[in-house]
């Protein structure tokens, strides 16, 4: 290998304050922007979403990086994008109040199973896409969903509705009549 080679890919385009300032300004930016954002947008619920997240990676890189392509740049840039948001994190535990005003609180899309058609105009999620979201969670249809629950970091918790006590007392029935057919037909066997 040529020095000129090791000189590349080692040595510093930019002076290293800037390399460590730089991911963090893209860094403080992207967390607001993706709060004003909504929900949606890490929910991830549609083909266009995922293209907007992952371009815009690729669109701040060279915000991140600068005019500096060697690795000790990308090394610098990186663990200062791992080591801010650790600290992020961590303060953020300590500070529940903060986190919450940051990420946002949950939002019920299904209510009583009804479809809150006004949380789902907030949050920019059709009918459609929370049945496909529904359907990735094994239900078949919304109709079988009392509740569901856009969480802060963009999933969906979905709860089933519960039988009447007369359709849960007949399948109980059923069973317990299923399991003496089982018993007299081996007492027979």
């Amino acid at each position: 290998m040529s020095s000129t080679l090791i000189r590349d890919m080692f040595s510093l385009g930019l002076p290293v304050a800037e390399k460590i300032l730089r991911p963090v300004v893209v860094y403080v930016f992207l967390i607001v922007g993706l709060r004003l954002a909504g929900k949606r947008e890490l929910a991830q619920l549609n083909p266009f979403d995922l293209v907007v997240l992952l371009t815009l990676s690729n669109t701040v890189q060279n915000a991140i990086i600068g005019e500096d392509n060697s690795v000790t740049g990308g090394v610098i840039g990186a663990a200062t994008l791992l080591i801010v948001n650790y600290l992020v994190v961590r303060f953020l535990y300590k500070h529940q109040q903060l986190d919450h005003l940051i990420e946002g609180g949950p939002d019920v899309l299904i209510a009583d199973g009804k479809v809150r058609m006004n949380r789902l105009q907030k949050e920019l999620i059709t009918e459609s896409e929370l049945e496909t979201a529904a359907h990735r969670q094994g239900f078949s249809s919304l109709a079988e969903i009392e509740r569901a629950i856009l969480e802060p970091g963009g999933g969906i918790c979905f709860f089933p509705k519960k039988p009447e006590p007369d359709v849960a007392r007949h399948d109980e029935l059923m069973r317990e009549l299923r399991r003496i057919v089982g018993l007299l037909e081996k007492s027979h066997a």
